[in-house]
């Protein structure tokens, strides 16, 4: 079934998402893809559309109407509320929208959410990917007030409420370097010694962080590869932490990396939220990384309520696939 809906309003950071565009940073193309990974996973996993894309709200949240045909969708990430024709279906939900219906998510807290919806959207890929790249609109596209969307394969979901994890704590991890070598030893301590604040000031590149001026001994370096997470400096001493639509190589000088396990958390945080940073070696960045994936593994099977989920499961073919080790492959 094909189903057709109409933006009526939409935040200006609004876009279409899928998990990033994999092999292009080599030729100076951002992987781009969403800002916090695991709510854009758990809106996937509770939606399951045939293109694992889904939209990436932010400032202003997103208001839409049903066209053509019914379909499914799930919201997940910050706090941010789903009401149907005023009916409020609250945070970290699924439910179905159809025709003439008219769906308004807003915005009480955090950055980002996603809305995943149970099709496969139309939106033609870039490049191998629908992951959007805000600055230049390419990939699926930022979404826009006046704009259609269009799902094909789109069914609807089993409406429920569903389990949002409990959301980190505690200072957030960084690794020093790699361009430590370009601030005094004064710098490098004031780092973790003070605390900075989250500010209002972010895009789909960085986020600003309000705090001790950190200044660069010099600007002049070489250019270096530039990951999500980095914390580069300009001249004056401000900080941007890097997110999925940062600049490939180059920039300000990177006096360390935000671990992969803090980056979500912290493009997350409200706007004045005061934090502070804990230097740790990569080994324990890695090991901090892997018993996140283990606790985010086992939220994402608490996601789907047990009986929709056992439903699912009578309705699949698990056998589907099977190997035989000692045959040639697949039977």
């Amino acid at each position: 079934m094909t189903v057709r809906l109409r933006i009526d309003a939409a935040g200006p950071l609004t876009s279409v998402q899928d998990a990033g565009r994999r092999g292009a940073m080599r030729f100076g193309v951002p992987r781009s893809g969403p800002i916090d990974r695991f709510a854009f996973t758990a809106a996937l996993a509770a939606a399951e559309p045939g293109d694992g894309t889904a939209l990436e709200l932010s400032l202003g949240g997103l208001t839409l109407t049903g066209l053509e045909g019914e379909i499914g969708f799930a919201l997940c990430g910050a706090a941010f509320t789903a009401e149907i024709d005023g009916r409020l279906l609250g945070s970290w939900c699924r439910a179905n929208l159809s025709p003439g219906q008219r769906l308004r998510v807003r915005q009480s807290g955090g950055n980002r959410a996603y809305l995943a919806f149970s099709g496969s959207t139309t939106a033609p890929p870039w490049l191998g990917s629908r992951a959007t790249h805000a600055l230049s609109g390419l990939g699926g596209g930022m979404v826009r007030a006046g704009d259609g969307l269009e799902f094909e394969a789109a069914r609807p979901a089993s409406p429920a409420a569903l389990s949002a994890p409990v959301s980190g704590s505690g200072p957030i991890g960084i690794v020093i370097g790699p361009q430590e070598r370009y601030f005094a030893a004064e710098a490098l301590d004031r780092l973790c010694a003070e605390p900075f604040i989250a500010s209002a000031t972010f895009d789909r590149m960085g986020r600003a962080l309000d705090g001790p001026p950190l200044v660069p001994l010099r600007l002049d370096m070489p250019s270096e590869p530039a990951l999500p997470g980095c914390l580069q400096l300009t001249g004056d001493g401000r900080m941007t932490m890097l997110l999925a639509d940062h600049q490939t190589t180059g920039g300000y000088p990177k006096i360390a990396r935000v671990i992969s396990a803090d980056i979500d958390r912290l493009a997350q945080l409200e706007a004045g939220t005061a934090f502070r940073f804990e230097a740790v070696s990569v080994e324990e960045a890695l090991r901090r990384r892997r018993a996140l994936a283990t606790a985010q593994a086992e939220a994402l099977r608490r996601l789907i309520p047990s009986d929709d989920l056992a439903a699912r499961l009578l309705g699949s073919n698990l056998v589907g696939g099977v190997v035989d080790a000692l045959g040639a492959g697949p039977d």
